[in-house]
Parts: C-alpha cells; sequence; structure tokens
C-alpha cells in the first residue's frame, strides 16, 4: 500500500474518560499494561505498508510526542515518508475550535507535498487489529468514491450504546449515517475509519474551509453522502471504541480471555509499541497470580486475580488486587484490597485501605494520588 498515506486524527473530547485524560489525549492513554490506544491503529497501518502517517493532535499532547518519537518502533523513523505529529494551530479563523476539518485545513500543505494517491483517515481510540489490504481491495473494486468501515453487533450490546450507527444495502452502498447516536436503529456500528483519494479528501477539506464546516463526519460525509458512492466495509474481527470509563475497563477485561489477546495482538499482524528496557517481574515466595497480564519491571508479593497490571508495579505482601487495572509505578502497600478498579500512573494506596468498585461502574483513581 505505498500509494497510501494515513491519517490518524486524535479529535475525541477528552472528557469522555474524565480522569483518564486530564493530563493526557485519548490516544496515549495507557492499555493492556504495555501499550497505548493509538499502537493500534497505527500498527495496522504499518503491518499494511503504509509508512506516510500523519497524528493530527488537537490537545495535551505532550504524552503523546513522547510515545511516539520518531516512529522508530513502528519502523517510520524514515529519510522519506515517515511519521509526523502534526499540532492544532494556534489561532483558529472563528476564534475557537469547531472540528477536525480545521486542523486539516491548518496542514493542507501536508497534503499537497505527499507522494501518496489516497488517504486512509481512522480515529485514535479504536481498539482493533486490521488488514487494511483487504479494505483498499474493497474500495477499488467497488469504484467507491469513500469507503466507510462498519461492524454488524448484536442489538442489545450496551458497550456500543453511544455509537454512531449507518444503514448499509445489499451491494454494500451505505444508506444512511447518522451524526449523533439514537436516530437509527441498525445494528450496524459505524468505524471512524475511511477511505478515499487524497484529491476528494483535499477538495472536501477546502471546501468545507470555505463554507464555515468543521466536522468531518457530519459535513464532509454526511452532506455529501447523495453526490458520492459511500460503500461500507464489513470489519469482522475484534472492536472496541473507547468512548467512556466503563467501556475502557469491558474492554480492557477482554484481554484476559485467550481468544481476545491472540486475535488482537498477533492477527493479522504484531501491534507495536515503544520498548522499555526493564527487568522482568520478580514473583517472591508468597505471590499468587491468576489469569492476569503483568508488564515488565513488576515486583509482586500479594494476590493478583483477572488483573492487568502495568510497568513497575510493586505489590507488597498481603494485598489483594482483583479485577482491576494497575498502571505504571503504583505501589500497592501491604493487606490492601483492591477490587474493580481502574488505578492511574504512580498511585500509592498506604497499607489495609480498600478500594472496592463495581464491574458496571469501576472506581477510578487520578494521577499520583495518595491513598
Amino acid at each position: 500500500m505505498k500509494n497510501v498515506m494515513g491519517i490518524i486524527n486524535v479529535s475525541r473530547r477528552d472528557e469522555l474518560l474524565r480522569d483518564l485524560t486530564s493530563l493526557r489525549c485519548i490516544a496515549s492513554v495507557p492499555f493492556g499494561g504495555r501499550y497505548r490506544l493509538i499502537d493500534f491503529v497505527l500498527s495496522s497501518m504499518v503491518n499494511s505498508g503504509i509508512y506516510n502517517v500523519g497524528v493530527f493532535t488537537l490537545n495535551k499532547y505532550r504524552s503523546l510526542m513522547d510515545h511516539l518519537g520518531f516512529g522508530k518502533e513502528w519502523d517510520l523513523n524514515r529519510k522519506r515518508d515517515g511519521l509526523f505529529i502534526l499540532p492544532p494551530p494556534i489561532h483558529y479563523p472563528l476564534g475557537y475550535y469547531r472540528g477536525d476539518l480545521q486542523n486539516f485545513f491548518s496542514h493542507i500543505d501536508y497534503f499537497h507535498r505527499s507522494k501518496q494517491e489516497y488517504v486512509i483517515i481512522t480515529g485514535s481510540n479504536i481498539v482493533c487489529n486490521i488488514n487494511f489490504n483487504e479494505a483498499f481491495r474493497f474500495h477499488q473494486e467497488t469504484e467507491a468514491d469513500i469507503t466507510v468501515f462498519y461492524k454488524e453487533i448484536e442489538r442489545e450490546e450496551e458497550v456500543f450504546a453511544q455509537c454512531r450507527r449507518i444503514e448499509v444495502g445489499e451491494n454494500s452502498r451505505v444508506l444512511d449515517m447518522e451524526d449523533k447516536p439514537g436516530r437509527l436503529n441498525s445494528n450496524k456500528v459505524l468505524i471512524e475509519i475511511f477511505i478515499m483519494k487524497k484529491s476528494l479528501f483535499i477538495k472536501i477539506i477546502e471546501d468545507s474551509n470555505k463554507l464555515e464546516y468543521a466536522n468531518l463526519i457530519r459535513d464532509g460525509l454526511i452532506r455529501n453522502m447523495n453526490r458520492l458512492n459511500m460503500y461500507g466495509f464489513h470489519y469482522t474481527g475484534y472492536l472496541g471504541i473507547i468512548n467512556s470509563v466503563t467501556n475502557y475497563f469491558k474492554h480492557s477485561m477482554d484481554l484476559l480471555k485467550r481468544e481476545v489477546w491472540q486475535e488482537l495482538f498477533y492477527k493479522p499482524g504484531l501491534i507495536y509499541t515503544k520498548v522499555k528496557d526493564e527487568p522482568p517481574t520478580k514473583y517472591l515466595d508468597l505471590a499468587r497470580v491468576t489469569n492476569s497480564l503483568i508488564s515488565n519491571g513488576c515486583l509482586i508479593e500479594g494476590r493478583v486475580e483477572n488483573s492487568i497490571l502495568s510497568r513497575g508495579v510493586k505489590v507488597h505482601q498481603g494485598a489483594y488486587i482483583k479485577n482491576s487495572i494497575v498502571m505504571q509505578r503504583d505501589v500497592i502497600g501491604k493487606n490492601a484490597i483492591i477490587e474493580n478498579t481502574i488505578l492511574d500512573k504512580e498511585v500509592f494506596v498506604s497499607e489495609g485501605k480498600e478500594l472496592i468498585g463495581d464491574t458496571k461502574q469501576p472506581l477510578l483513581m487520578s494521577k499520583k494520588s495518595m491513598i
């Protein structure tokens, strides 16, 4: 796919994940112990042969820049093409941010100078492992102007309740698409991944700027649905759309299922992340760990069950962690109990404390909390 460039659009509203995004953008939220949310779409692009990737940021992107660096782990530190982190403009035309098309227009020269003919645009809060080559063949075979990704779900799946829906005809033609969830009674969830020619994408950006339109989905796609040939590509693999703390917790816990882990991190390609040189986790004599993901650099003296631990976590003697997400460099004191809880980075839980949430409403502790 050397003729395709990738765009990762980091424009989701940060308040969706509450304290998890108080100091970071949604793309850099930790996931699965060692990874960040952006790793999944970025790795999918690289595995599909895309080597010109632009990451359009909005705010609080310091941790994202630190994580991505020059793109070495994704083989994107290149003399030609490579990884481009593109910040928002300092001043917007009307004085405030109205939508992602504004950010695209502020870097319109990046698109004009890129040599690729096609573009794949994705969101940054999508947990998946996609072979874009298959979708690109579909785009060319159908002679679509725009290809939209979707997934069919069971109607009662609450985890997708806040996601947009689309209607697709028998020939895969997109018949309808909603701007906000709730209008369409459809089991087809819109995935914010789109394929089109770069020239069409530039035209949408420039025309929208003239008319003071700003939102890619509402103004770029829905307004042009009847004018353009828009087709739906049915994605059948594992999908997580992280748009709430509850969804983040649910999809994180899915990783403890062997079949989900193997599909998400190994098929059709590997998921890459920033490499850190740390020692293996050390398990002391009284440590008991069952059905958990433990990253490197941890020290385990207590009991860990059905949980995900990031790098450098310390679990002292007698501590019990169950159904929880414990992020980097957290310290769990002696005889403390952590259950159905999300602990952000560098949280200290003192001896004997209890933090117990609910599976549908996990307890969330912000970064550097002292408990």
